[in-house]
């Protein structure tokens, strides 16, 4: 059956519900259209930009009649930033979507049932809640300048004088090297033309802590003015380290090995109590208070009681497996990052705690080795990149037959593929799962499942 659209057709279309990804969805008799810009409740004007067989795209036009739950955006960059997506929607229905989404994700895509969904649990701040920002450096006539890319662009960036996701602090700083930079006469490179010095600024805090890490990234050469760029950071008592990296390739990473032109390797952090030691690359959740709340959450659903061995895969800095260790036996984790692991394991040193165990690998590999060492897992908690388990790790997991599987999540329809495979070969039951709202404004959720497997 052919599709009622064509590409390049206006259509006037009412906005039902937000997609994952942040598209609003309109049917049009029966026929989906995903709608960027598209809002819930409102009527638009949307030009048609692809059609597939059993959907279509299309881009707003115009908005004919804004719905009751549109509001005016904070940001003067809202629309052109690429960041934000809604800052214009009620906060309170970007959380209702977001659960929708979740639900949305476990029963259409994975096929399940039965499962308790608990309600979102809604940010505690909806601006300011980033610990880490990465900018982009561009050239502008008065020098150059630091933003965040526009929408929908590679290759251009936009200046931004105000990030409402960050701090006064994160601010103040990022105009403080954009200053140093005007001031040494840098130039910043260009993604399209492969020229220039100056890529990328990555700054990081430690929120409970009061505690900042900041990182150049550059083209390679010499750092010109390295210690009016130290000087100029210095003025700020929060900072306490000071990085420099170079990016020899075309891609746009930030990820990169580091050297320290001030300061510490690291900066501290604390959560639930605990105290950490976080390094340039080392993954950490990018909102902290909300990291706490999802913490809580995994502890809840592990259901401990003193006498367990955990395994925390996908360690990271060993944030999840040191808040497990102080309710458990033995924690033993395995990260791929050997940066990540060196913090793993310097952060058990520092917290006292002697039962926790890090281990640099692949979850799909060093599985059955670890088992070997450590014995079967009582609770196994899993909190994999977006892309969620791969198939190797993902059998590798369900050998271990665990009777109880807490896996975190930033990506619903990873998650309900995982799940799917978890309970149809699997051997494990969804109990519950709860979304969390680690990112006002933006279409990302964090959920945490639970699974169980009754014992053979």
């Amino acid at each position: 059956m052919a599709a009622p659209v064509a590409k390049g057709e206006e259509l006037e279309l009412r906005i039902d519900s937000l997609a994952y990804g942040g598209n609003g969805v309109a049917r049009l008799d029966g026929f989906v259209v995903f709608v960027r810009r598209g809002l819930p409740a409102d009527t638009v004007r949307a030009r048609v930009t692809k059609v597939k067989g059993g959907y279509a795209e299309a881009a707003v036009v115009n908005v004919v009649e804004p719905g009751a739950e549109r509001v005016e955006p904070a940001c003067a960059h809202f629309g052109s930033c690429g960041g934000c997506r809604f800052q214009d929607l009620a906060y309170e229905v970007q959380a209702r979507e977001k659960e929708q989404q979740v639900r949305d994700a476990l029963e259409r895509l994975g096929g399940l049932s039965g499962f308790e969904l608990e309600p979102i649990l809604q940010a505690g701040s909806v601006y300011g809640y980033r610990n880490k920002l990465e900018y982009s450096f561009t050239e502008t006539p008065a020098g150059p300048a630091l933003g965040f890319h526009r929408a929908g662009r590679w290759d251009e960036v936009l200046e931004i004088e105000r990030c409402w996701l960050t701090t006064d602090l994160g601010n103040a700083i990022r105009d403080a090297v954009r200053d140093w930079a005007r001031a040494e006469q840098l130039q910043a490179y260009g993604q399209a033309s492969g020229e220039g010095y100056l890529r990328h600024l990555v700054v990081r805090e430690g929120r409970n802590t009061a505690q900042a890490l900041v990182v150049l990234v550059t083209a390679p050469g010499e750092l010109r003015g390295a210690d009016r760029l130290v000087e100029a950071l210095r003025r700020f008592p929060e900072v306490r380290a000071v990085h420099w990296a170079v990016n020899d390739r075309p891609a746009e990473v930030t990820n990169l090995p580091t050297r320290v032109l001030w300061g510490e390797d690291a900066i501290e952090e604390e959560l639930l109590g605990l105290r950490f030691r976080v390094r340039p690359n080392a993954f950490l959740q990018t909102n902290t208070e909300m990291c706490e709340r999802l913490y809580e959450i995994v502890l809840r659903y592990a259901a401990l009681t003193g006498e367990e061995t955990a395994y925390d895969l996908y360690c990271g800095i060993g944030t999840i497996g040191l808040a497990l260790a102080r309710e458990v036996l033995t924690v033993w984790g395995i990260e791929s990052s050997e940066e990540s692991v060196a913090c793993a394991v310097e952060n058990a040193v520092r917290n006292g705690l002697a039962n926790a165990a890090f281990f640099a690998g692949e979850v799909g590999a060093d599985l059955a080795e670890l088992r070997d060492r450590s014995g079967p897992p009582d609770v196994v908690v899993v909190d994999p990149p977006r892309a969620g388990l791969a198939g190797k790790a993902l059998r590798a997991i369900v050998r271990l037959e665990a009777p109880r599987l807490v896996y975190v999540s930033c990506n619903p329809t990873t998650l309900a593929g995982n799940a799917r495979e978890l309970c149809s070969d699997g051997g494990y039951r969804l109990v519950q799962a709860q979304p969390v709202d680690m990112f006002p404004h933006t279409p990302h959720v964090e959920t945490v499942a639970l699974f169980t497997r009754d014992a053979a």
